[in-house]
């Protein structure tokens, strides 16, 4: 028997990661500066863990209309992309890889971020959840649903996104499919209910994201593209599990297997859904019958169960978001066993340094 070790290099499309550890991405709201760029601060915050195999970033707005979050970094503007290249010149300087996750977040926003318009959704839906705005947590609102123009300027949006994430000296980019934002929306039944093209049958609602993967192949390599999914969300961000669900993401990842990715990022579920039979239990080792190429999973895992994982065969790669946070050298602590540091909850998304980069490293 072959034992995969997390410390093992691993090719991905073209890119060979010198471990399978991957960071996960995680918005960390520092970007508070008017032009909504990532800084020297996101830059500094970044290289310090550029010892994981893959970094891929807090999500990044792809346009105005994805905003659903403040102080959270975009890369629609010149000025954004150039914020970006602090991050990968200096991610790269110490040998990393990166890729940016291109994220809208559909009804999951506020009037406050639109200029007082309601967020662009697939169908006029208010998730109920509270909403964090430039004045604090807000009630959501019904969202707008999307015309056709609409969602054929977010394909447009997602092209120019992946287009200026390689201009800022990204190695790929990653689509955000996953959480309860514009994808999944679109995925879902309850939060898609269009009667056109894009709703209705599993086909339709899968049909936004290979109308972008369509356009990416046109203007960047897709061995260059990740895709991240969380199938069995429920109950949370107003998505819930239905009686198509299984079938909805066997077709779509069943057809990613023609567009040659770099790989998909999937994360087991949130909640416990052992009592719903149209949820996926195991979300992993259910894709791995499916998926040809490389697989990343997410959700709560620690070195021993990360190998585990791997030595199932359930997965190639294995993402790892809280503890990153606040151990940079997370992978050196792993290689030792080394202690982990506690993570600050309180510091998670407010401005500054303080639980962002001023976390030790085991040689300090």
């Amino acid at each position: 028997m072959n034992i995969t070790n997390l410390f093992d290099p691993h090719l991905i499309g073209d890119i060979e990661l010198k471990n399978r550890i991957v960071m996960a991405p995680m918005t960390r709201s520092r970007s508070d500066n008017e032009e909504h760029t990532a800084t020297e601060l996101t830059a500094k915050y970044y290289s310090q863990r550029a010892t994981a195999g893959l970094i891929i970033t807090e999500g990044t707005f792809i346009s105005e209309d994805a905003v659903g979050v403040p102080n959270v970094p975009g890369i629609y503007t010149k000025d954004q992309v150039e914020g970006w290249k602090l991050s990968t010149s200096a991610v790269h300087e110490k040998g990393g890889k990166i890729f940016a996750q291109l994220w809208h977040t559909g009804s999951y926003s506020h009037p406050e971020h639109h200029n007082g318009e309601s967020p662009l959704a697939p169908s006029a839906y208010n998730p109920n959840v509270e909403v964090f705005t430039p004045t604090g947590f807000k009630q959501s609102e019904c969202s707008k649903a999307m015309t056709l123009e609409d969602i054929k300027q977010t394909v447009a949006d997602f092209k120019q996104a992946a287009i200026n994430a390689f201009e800022a000296g990204f190695d790929g980019v990653e689509l955000h499919g996953a959480n309860g934002y514009l994808l999944q929306q679109f995925f879902s039944k309850n939060s898609n209910q269009r009667q056109d093209e894009y709703g209705g049958s599993v086909e339709n609602r899968a049909r936004i994201l290979f109308d972008i993967l369509d356009e990416l192949k046109g203007v960047v390599n897709l061995n260059r593209v990740g895709i991240r999914f969380n199938p069995s969300l429920n109950g949370i961000m107003g998505i819930l599990v239905d009686d198509e669900t299984i079938a909805l993401y066997d077709a779509i990842v069943n057809r990613l297997n023609d567009y040659g990715l770099a790989y998909i990022h999937l994360i087991e579920p949130f909640t416990d859904v052992s009592a719903i039979p149209e949820a996926i239990q195991e979300v992993a080792k259910h894709f791995r019958k499916i998926y040809k190429g490389t697989i990343i999973i997410n959700r709560a895992f620690n070195k021993e169960t990360a190998t585990k994982v791997l030595n199932d065969g359930d997965a190639d790669l294995v993402s790892f978001g809280v503890p990153f946070i606040a151990n940079p050298d997370l992978v050196e602590r792993f290689k030792t066993d080394a202690a982990l540091n506690a993570p600050d909850q309180n510091t998670f998304y407010t401005p500054g340094e303080k639980g962002y980069t001023d976390y030790p490293f085991i040689s300090e």
